[in-house]
């Protein structure tokens, strides 16, 4: 995508002597950092979020010159350039992640808009998610997150800094928050507010949610939200099918990127049957705009784990990159007769497994419930993507067999 105006030229790149593995990581940060904060610009109207997308855009853009450059370097013979292949399309793909993230920011800066039944919708779909300056005055500035403890008091957490002009992705819990740090929090509707004001100073008025009204635009909204959720969901895959080699997640991303062109196809239909319905139709270019880039994420997604469906071998800068990785995306069918079988996702999770998560689960002949609420009954059969430990993902496993 251009850059928009008044973002200053492209920055001058120069090969620097820099670990693959370390741009790795943080393109994959990067990378779903971006997925979030843009739609999040989208939902609130906000150009302030929408600055930060494309200040990590254009991180991005430097980050995936340096990896390049880096990996014409490693390749010194044959049987390394083919192990560096996989490599490379994560590096493209997670550029293409950043240029759609780049495009839906702008659809914000650059005033082409949403029908506001679009962001109704978002706002059930997306979790909240704002940003806000630090205040001096803040009882949080100086002190550390472990010792703040936001997300067990408030279900709040701190997902990204921006420090100046560097980013703390995935901050831990002996990050501290220092005055002037620009914070991206997430969390509950109900509990953004209190503390955003705490860390800011500042009072924050969430949107009243807004009800599709005509027929034809609820169901390309509806089209829409499930293209986000399962997008994003292909994104994690993806990474998680690289990083630990795993085909059976590469085979998961490719069935997701089929499901999200079927309904880019229905999302367009229902968008041109709402424009003959609309007061506006120009008003739905932002929805077309959104719709062409959420499919190119899932898109980018495919090329991330390409590498893995070809059955290409790891180089082994993608091993080291896992080492940085505290938690890991596993696949498990659900058996007849398990523990699993019948619990609700609350009671699937063992005690001792609190630290996994279930992103998303593939029902036979229903397809995808992406973030299943913890009510969501468990079923023989069910395909569960699950992020947790490597211990954790285990015990689950077992629970399921």
């Amino acid at each position: 995508m251009g850059r928009f105006e008044g973002s200053g030229p492209p920055e001058t790149v120069e090969y620097e002597p820099t670990s693959v593995k370390d741009l790795l990581v943080e393109m994959k940060d990067t990378a779903e950092l971006l997925i979030d904060l843009s739609y999040s610009a989208v939902l609130h109207q906000s150009t302030d979020v929408a600055r930060e997308v494309l200040e990590l855009e254009n991180r991005m853009d430097v980050l995936q010159l340096r990896a390049r450059m880096s990996l014409m370097l490693a390749a010194r013979n044959p049987n390394e350039a083919e192990q560096l292949a996989p490599v490379l399309g994560v590096v493209a793909g997670a550029d293409k992640v950043s240029d759609a993230a780049g495009d839906i920011a702008k659809i914000v800066l650059e005033e082409i808009g949403l029908p506001d039944a679009m962001r109704g919708a978002l706002s059930e779909a997306v979790e909240m998610l704002v940003r806000g300056e630090i205040d001096p005055e803040s009882p949080y500035a100086g002190r550390t997150l472990a010792d703040i403890d936001l997300e067990s008091e408030t279900g709040v957490r701190v997902i990204a800094i921006r420090r100046s002009q560097e980013w703390i992705r995935n901050p831990g819990p002996n990050t501290e928050l220092q005055a002037g740090d620009v914070a991206i929090l997430r969390g509950p509707e109900a509990s953004i507010p209190d503390v955003h004001e705490t860390a800011t100073g500042e009072t924050y008025e969430p949107d009243e949610p807004i009800e599709p009204d005509v027929p034809n635009l609820e169901r390309a909204v509806d089209s829409i939200v499930l293209m986000k959720n399962l997008s994003e969901l292909a994104v994690d895959l993806a990474y998680g099918s690289v990083l630990f080699d795993t085909e059976e997640l590469a085979e998961e991303v490719a069935n997701l990127e089929v499901e999200v062109d079927a309904l880019q196809s229905r999302f367009e239909a229902w968008t041109l049957q709402a424009a003959a319905e609309a007061d506006d139709p120009v008003a739905l270019r932002g929805l077309i705009h959104l719709g062409i880039s959420t499919e190119v994420i899932s898109d980018a997604a495919l090329e991330i784990s390409e590498g893995v469906l070809r059955d290409l071998e790891v180089h082994p800068v993608v091993e080291l990159a896992v080492q940085e990785s505290d938690e890991i995306i596993t696949r498990t069918t659900v058996r007849a007769g398990s523990e699993l079988d019948g619990t609700t996702v609350r009671e699937g999770v063992p005690e001792t497994a609190v630290s996994t998560s279930v992103l998303a689960i593939r029902r036979p002949e229903e397809g995808w419930l992406v973030g299943p609420d913890l009510d969501t009954k468990i079923r023989a059969g069910d395909v569960l993507i699950t992020k947790g430990t490597r211990t954790s993902a285990a015990e689950f496993d077992a629970l399921a067999r």
